[in-house]
């Protein structure tokens, strides 16, 4: 078993707390993603996990073992870092072998763990190359294959990406997800990118100021937002906020904000009666804003008359900018529509998908149904 554990992890700078009563279980085969922006406590949660930083308080535990006072060495993990690490002198081979010369293996078995390696990630005919005479993406493969050759219990990702440019970020993305169905061994991976987040992770830890915001499956996280840091964080372009009044008139639920109004469905009315009367944030997401000569009525779509600001053609799609009253939105419609600048449109909100959060605690409102 390979599971990872934290309890109450604690870290500490003086009087800056920099992780804060983390708990978390990461599964044995689980590829699991810590993610947030810079300064959040991501990177000190996995350094802790690798022992490079040391916990002010709480447990670490990596299968049934204990692991706080353990040496990095002796925690059978292998990390990989955002700055490849590659001693310049050696080539790649060496560069992949030295971490299993340090263990004495045989040179049977090294040449074979590294031949291994070398083949799973393509990089074979690169061996007798310095890292200076390698491209990015070639070093983030070595720096993953000497990783691979320990057969190590679990692997640490910090930020691994970061450097490449964003045709090889693409690329690269997809050769860790392989990575992890051949190895099947318990991965976590950091970084700032939440769509690296969404297409590598089994699950998603969100960290702000360090704590978790919220933990669940790419699909969880994005659906239902546990409160508007999270619903804000993930996504792109990012989820639409405006302040609303929620009040019932004839037996109807609506959404006023300054210069609009939107109706709240017949089947979501009972999840949000218990704010009516009330102030609210109001979330919807820009791919649930759609022109509505595109897409066409819907139930639970309420009219929208807005003006286009700008226009970011993005292939398939268009990302537009819009002005309703004093408030500012963005929109993903298709690419034919017929917007134009500073042209007044008729949008669909989706009023099925929408999001209410609460003023001041920024959490999510609203029964479950």
């Amino acid at each position: 078993m390979a599971e990872v554990r934290l309890r109450n992890l604690n870290k500490r700078f003086g009087d800056i707390i920099a992780v804060h009563n983390v708990d978390l279980t990461v599964y044995d085969k689980e590829f699991l993603v810590l993610v947030g922006p810079s300064g959040c406590g991501k990177s000190t949660t996995l350094r802790m996990i690798a022992g490079l930083e040391e916990i002010s308080e709480g447990e670490i535990y990596i299968g049934d073992r204990l692991v706080n006072d353990d040496p990095p060495k002796d925690r059978n993990i292998a990390m990989v870092f955002q700055s490849y690490a590659l001693y310049p002198h050696m080539n790649v081979f060496q560069n992949m072998a030295f971490g299993l010369i340090n263990r004495k293996h045989s040179k049977a078995d090294i040449e074979r763990r590294v031949k291994d390696g070398a083949n799973m990630l393509g990089i074979a005919d690169l061996f007798a190359r310095k890292p200076k005479e390698l491209s990015g993406g070639q070093r983030q493969r070595v720096a993953m294959g000497r990783a691979i050759v320990r057969n190590p219990e679990v692997f640490l990702f910090d930020e691994p990406l970061s450097n490449l440019d964003a045709k090889l970020r693409v690329v690269t993305r997809g050769e860790l997800k392989k990575l992890h169905e051949r190895v099947q061994t318990t991965m976590i991976y950091v970084t700032h990118d939440q769509i690296e987040a969404m297409t590598l992770a089994d699950r998603i830890v969100i960290m702000d100021h360090g704590k978790v915001s919220q933990i669940g499956s790419p699909m969880e996280v994005f659906n239902n937002p546990k409160n508007m840091f999270v619903a804000g964080f993930i996504g792109s372009p990012a989820m639409n906020f405006l302040e609303v009044h929620v009040v019932e008139e004839d037996d109807q639920l609506w959404i006023k904000g300054d210069g609009f109004q939107l109706r709240v469905p017949e089947n979501q009315k009972c999840r949000y009666q218990i704010v009516k009367g009330r102030k609210a944030v109001f979330g919807i997401r820009p791919e649930h804003i759609y022109d509505r000569q595109i897409r066409g009525d819907f139930p639970g779509g309420e009219i929208m008359n807005a003006k286009v600001d700008v226009i970011e053609p993005i292939g398939s799609q268009s990302i537009l900018l819009l002005k309703i009253g004093p408030h500012q939105l963005s929109a993903v419609v298709d690419s034919n529509s017929a917007a134009r600048p500073h042209a007044d449109i008729q949008f669909l909100f989706d009023m099925n998908q929408m999001h209410l959060f609460d003023t001041e605690t920024e959490e999510v409102i609203g029964c479950q149904i």
